[in-house]
């Protein structure tokens, strides 16, 4: 057995495989990045190694310096976790020569399966089904475009080395196809270094379905069932499960057949990902579900596998590189209940989903579900990595009784200053459709304007922070105090109980006499109370404190770039009448991109921003003042 890890990775998936190398009695290293020197990977491995500053080419993306740093140290094994490095050819190639154990797949492999349209020419080869598409050579824009043109629309546009949602346009129509092509290789090439494209016809009614699959060094292949991923925002997965709503045995048989067929077919080692993307017009049906792409790694979502196999699947991963036999062979394998993942992001759902970064002051996660993260409160949010805070897999012996478990979680969160997702993971876990399990890819798209969580407080929240308010301690009072703003209040009396406070530029006097009417947690600090329900966050304070209340970033009209990055385009001139949701400015960062819209009707007041300008967090980029000009 292995007996020192480095783990070439951060944050979630570094502090998940240190638990399981933890419990098998094999000493973990991290390594991290400037922005990373506190961090709770850090904090959890036996030892670690810094690498370099902050972004991730200068220091998680230093293959060379990560095999140096693991020779040094006495590591005799890297796990490259997900992300980064860990479908990087050479990187592998570079651990196997420099005689350390790589925990993944054969570089061949990777490579085989790497680029997508080579992946696909094999998969034909092998008799897998695949998609309708082009996977030419000739990557010329007229080519291109002629090639869509005679798949039919709408096709979409996929870059070759790409992942992660990263480099993926859906094209509705043969006007729009060269503007999203240029999009999409721009992105492309950021995030991969590789521009070139495939195409595929784009199914209408899309259920992405992805089968585990795990081999050894001695020839088997088993898998452990599938998951489907089918809820998605702008190609980035939200909530997985297992097994797939809907999937009759026969359908589980043929696609996990396919799986096991496509890793023999490359002679894989070590835990893998076969996705699929069905035809859901007429439901789940052997014959309409195709080959898409092969994930040579663990996957964000492998939790929903685990909880239903009982299998860990690091463990897994590291009994295989260290040459053993798979723990288990298929016929040993069952599905038992269901398990619901969900990915708490720190964005804002009412601001365009535009990542928020900062220091996590107040920090509190779900209650019976497992949570897999890597911060702890007083941790950072930075602008330089993938923005998620954690994973929260609920399990049920039912699909309901898990959903159900997984909603109460995320009604639950607790997070400050940083905004997340929770409430609106909490409205789409929750949604009629989702738990009759009518789903596809296009499930959030089309229902967004239902899941968005209001942006506003509500009465009964209002309510509920005068109620916390009027609760403290009051005896401390002096003249000047920000207290004096309460009316009528006098302790021990019950006759007027109204506070006045001020949420977002907005002050109400409240009558907080009654019981609170929500569910809802408060708690009030000085001139200040935070209300957490319902998965959301709101500040309020006693008018004149100071206080900043908890305004939308573009509530004044003022939009401001929420972390470093470039200014991709620039969609408007000062004096422009603008529509409420018009894009104004297009922004690259954290390797994707991200527009700014209008937050109401009104003019361009002011206009900073410039196309292919560097900016930093918090810069000025557009004012709107409200009216016609």
């Amino acid at each position: 057995m292995l007996k020192t890890l480095l783990i070439a990775n951060r944050g979630e998936i570094a502090c998940r495989i240190i638990r399981t190398a933890r419990r098998m009695g094999i000493r973990t290293v991290a390594v991290f990045s400037d922005a990373d020197r506190h961090a709770l990977h850090v904090r959890e491995a036996d030892e670690a190694v810094h690498l370099g500053p902050s972004p991730a080419r200068e220091s998680y993306l230093l293959g060379d310096k990560i095999v140096v740093a693991a020779r040094a140290i006495g590591a005799d094994a890297i796990h490259p976790g997900y992300g980064f490095l860990s479908e990087n050819v050479a990187f592998a190639q570079a651990v196997i020569d420099a005689g350390l154990t790589w925990v993944g797949p054969k570089p061949a492999s990777i490579e085989a399966m790497g680029l997508k349209d080579a992946a696909k020419k094999l998969m034909d080869a092998a008799g897998v089904p695949t998609t309708p598409g082009y996977l030419g050579e000739d990557q010329a824009p007229e080519r291109l475009h002629a090639e869509a043109d005679a798949i039919g629309y709408p096709v979409l546009i996929k870059a070759v080395a790409g992942g992660g949602g990263k480099g993926m346009r859906r094209v509705n129509a043969s006007a729009e196809f060269a503007e999203m092509l240029a999009s999409c290789k721009r992105e492309a090439a950021a995030a991969f270094g590789d521009d070139r494209v495939l195409l595929e016809k784009y199914i209408e009614r899309p259920r992405h379905i992805e089968v585990q699959v795990f081999g050894d060094s001695h020839g088997n292949v088993v898998h452990l069932f599938e998951r489907d991923c089918s809820l998605q925002r702008r190609h980035q997965k939200v909530i997985e499960e297992a097994p797939a709503p809907g999937m009759d045995e026969a359908t589980r048989a043929a696609v996990c057949e396919a799986a096991v067929k496509a890793a023999r077919a490359v002679d894989y080692v070590g835990a893998g990902t076969i996705e699929f993307i069905a035809d859901a017009s007429e439901g789940l049906r052997p014959d309409r579900i195709w080959f898409m792409e092969m994930n040579t790694r663990l996957q964000v979502e492998h939790p929903v596998t685990e909880e239903i196999t009982g299998q860990d699947l690091v463990e897994w991963q590291l009994r295989v590189a260290a040459g053993e036999s798979l723990p288990l062979m298929q016929d040993a394998l069952r599905i038992r209940g269901h398990a619901v993942e969900a990915r708490l992001y720190a964005e804002d759902p009412n601001h365009e989903f535009l990542p928020s970064i900062g220091r996590l002051d107040h920090f509190v996660l779900g209650r019976g579900v497992r949570v897999d993260t890597g911060v702890e409160e007083g941790d950072r949010i930075s602008s330089y990595y993938d923005p998620m805070i954690a994973k929260l897999i609920a399990t049920g012996a039912s699909r309901e009784e898990a959903i159900d478990r997984l909603v109460d979680t995320l009604d639950q969160i607790e997070v400050w200053p940083v905004r997340t997702n929770a409430a609106f993971l909490a409205r789409a876990a929750d949604d009629a459709d989702f738990r009759a399990g009518d789903v596809d890819t296009a499930f959030i798209p089309s229902r967004l304007d239902r899941l968005l969580p209001e942006a506003a407080p509500s009465e009964p929240v209002w309510n509920l922070a005068a109620t916390a308010l009027l609760a403290s301690d009051f005896g401390r009072a002096e003249e000047g105090d920000p207290w004096d703003a309460l009316q009528g209040f006098r302790l021990n009396a019950a006759d007027d109980l109204r506070v006045a406070i001020a949420h977002g530029g907005e002050t109400r006097t409240i009558d907080a006499g009654g019981d609170p009417p929500i569910e809802g947690v408060a708690t009030a600090e000085g001139a200040a109370v935070l209300v957490f329900s319902s998965g959301q966050a709101f500040a309020f304070t006693l008018p004149g404190s100071g206080g900043g209340g908890a305004a939308g970033a573009a509530s004044d009209g003022t939009l401001l770039s929420p972390m470093p990055g470039r200014v991709l385009s620039v969609e408007v001139r000062q004096g422009d009448r603008v529509a409420k949701g018009q894009k104004l400015v297009t922004l690259e960062a954290m390797k994707m991109e991200h527009s700014l819209t209008a937050p109401f009707d009104g003019v361009i007041a002011e206009l900073a921003a410039a196309e292919g300008a560097q900016v930093t967090e918090g810069s000025l980029l557009v004012r709107v003042e409200k009216g016609e000009g």
